[in-house]
């Protein structure tokens, strides 16, 4: 398995409870294939550019492990879903 970095955002607008259904999400679709290695909440930060007239944007960072085929299926998931502003997912070379 290799070792993946996923960072999100999600519009701030969005209810807190929103916001935590839309992580477990992340959660659950990455434990069906992979295992999370750490979820680390970065909460409201003022985004780079504008993003659909937004300024800020809620960030979560997710290390994971899995085989290739799963960022596909979560990218899958982060672009269909309503409130997510952007994502990227990268894999991380182990030195």
């Amino acid at each position: 398995m290799k070792k993946y970095e996923l960072l999100f955002i999600i519009d701030t607008m969005l209810e807190d409870e929103k916001k935590q259904q839309i992580i477990e999400m992340v959660k659950e679709t990455i434990s069906t294939e992979g295992e999370v290695e750490k979820l680390d909440i970065w909460g409201n930060k003022k985004l780079a550019y504008p993003i659909e007239k937004k300024n800020d944007g809620y960030y979560v960072l997710v290390l994971f492990k899995a085989s290739p085929e799963l960022p596909k299926e979560v990218s899958r998931k982060l672009g269909i879903t309503e409130g997510v502003m952007r994502y990227l997912v990268t894999d991380v070379e182990e030195k």
